[in-house]
C-alpha cells in the first residue's frame, strides 16, 4: 500500500493498553485517567483490523503500550496475529519488567523479536526515571531473550542533568551482548515538551572520538528508521533514531493504532479516523476496515513538524497515543 508521496506503508504500530506497570516522568508523571476495560479494543476487534489491515499491505506489527505485557492474554493476542495469513512478522516493545516472566508463552506464540526501554543501568538513576526499583527484573529479562535467541534491541532516551552520562555504560551492553543499542531522541509529544533532550549528533561525535574505528552498519536490522554503527569487538551494533536531527519521514512505513481504536497517520498530528465506530457498524466491517485504513495512508503528511513544535496538533500525551 503506497501513499501519496509514493512510499510503501506496511508496518502497523498498536498499542494495546494505555496502562503501565512504571511511572516514568516524561511519559505520564501526573496521574491520568486510564482507558476502562470497555473503553479499549478487545482482542477480537484487534485481530479484525489487523486482518483488514493485512488486506491492504500491511506485513509487520508492533505491539505496543502502555506497557502492552499488563495485559492479560497479550502472548495469546500475539499468537493471533501471528497466525493470520500474511503476516510476516510481530515484535513487542516492552519496559522489561515482566519480560522474563512472560518470555516462555510469548515465544509458544511466534514472537519474532522485543525492544526493551531501558535509559539507565544505575539503580539509582532508573528509580529517579521511573519511580521503581525494578531494574534487575529488567535486566534478567533481557538476557532471558537473548538466551531464548531472539533479536533484542535496548532503546534509551537520554535527558539532560539526567542520564546523558549513561550513553557509555549502556553501549556495553553491546559489547557484552548480542543485542543493538539504540539512542532515540525526545520527541516534543505529551511530558516530553518539559524534558531537556540530548541531541544524537553529540552522543554520536562522543562515541567517534572514544571509538575512532567505529564504521556504519548498513545491514537491515529491523523496520525502523535508526542508523546504526558497529564498533569493533562489540557483538551488537548502535543505534540513533533521531526525530529532531535526523528527519526520517521520507523513508516513513508505518501507520499506528492506539488501545481505543484510532488509526493515526503521523505522531505529530492530531488527525486520525475512528476504527471502533466502523467494527461497531452491522455489515461491510472489513471492507469499511480496509477503505478507512486506505484513507488514512492517502492522509499521511509528507513528513512531521517536531522541529517547530508550534506546528504540532497531537495534544494527547505519549501513553495515550502508543509508544
Amino acid at each position: 500500500m503506497e501513499d501519496r508521496y509514493g512510499r510503501e506503508i506496511d508496518y502497523m504500530r498498536i498499542s494495546i493498553t494505555d496502562h503501565c506497570n512504571l511511572k516514568c516522568h516524561y511519559c505520564m508523571p501526573d496521574e491520568i485517567a486510564f482507558l476502562s476495560g470497555q473503553e479499549m479494543l478487545t482482542d477480537e476487534e484487534i485481530v479484525c483490523i489487523c486482518r483488514a489491515a493485512v488486506k491492504t499491505g500491511i506485513r509487520k506489527f508492533k505491539i505496543t503500550g502502555g506497557e502492552p505485557l499488563v495485559r492479560l492474554g497479550c502472548a495469546e493476542l500475539i499468537g493471533e496475529i501471528k497466525r493470520l495469513p500474511g503476516v510476516e512478522q510481530v515484535t513487542l516493545t516492552t519496559n522489561g519488567v515482566l519480560l522474563e516472566e512472560w518470555l516462555p508463552l510469548l515465544l509458544e506464540n511466534g514472537l519474532d523479536a522485543v525492544n526493551v526501554s531501558l535509559d539507565t543501568l544505575c539503580e539509582d538513576v532508573y528509580e529517579k526515571v521511573t519511580t521503581k526499583r525494578e531494574l534487575p527484573a529488567v535486566l534478567k529479562g533481557i538476557h532471558a531473550a537473548v538466551e531464548a535467541g531472539i533479536p533484542v534491541k535496548i532503546n534509551c532516551v537520554l535527558q539532560k542533568d539526567v542520564n546523558d552520562s549513561e550513553w557509555e555504560s549502556l553501549i556495553h551492553l553491546a559489547k557484552e551482548q548480542p543485542v543493538d543499542v539504540r539512542f532515540i531522541e525526545m520527541m516534543p509529544i505529551g511530558y516530553g515538551k518539559r524534558c531537556q533532550s540530548v541531541s544524537n549528533i553529540e552522543v554520536l561525535e562522543r562515541l567517534r572520538c572514544c571509538y575512532p574505528q567505529m564504521t556504519l552498519d548498513t545491514r537491515i536490522h529491523g523496520n525502523g528508521p535508526a542508523i546504526y554503527y558497529r564498533i569493533p569487538g562489540y557483538q551488537g551494533s548502535i543505534g540513533f533514531i533521531s526525530a529532531i536531527h535526523g528527519k526520517f519521514c521520507c523513508h516513513c512505513n508505518r501507520i499506528r493504532l492506539t488501545a481505543r481504536g484510532e488509526l493515526k497517520p503521523c505522531l505529530c498530528y492530531g488527525d486520525g479516523i475512528d476504527l471502533r465506530k466502523i467494527l461497531q457498524s452491522s455489515a461491510n466491517v472489513e471492507q469499511k476496515l480496509q477503505d478507512a485504513m486506505h484513507r488514512a495512508v492517502w492522509q499521511k503528511p509528507e513528513a512531521h513538524c517536531f522541529e517547530t513544535p508550534e506546528e504540532i496538533t497531537e495534544f494527547r500525551k505519549m501513553i495515550q497515543i502508543g509508544g
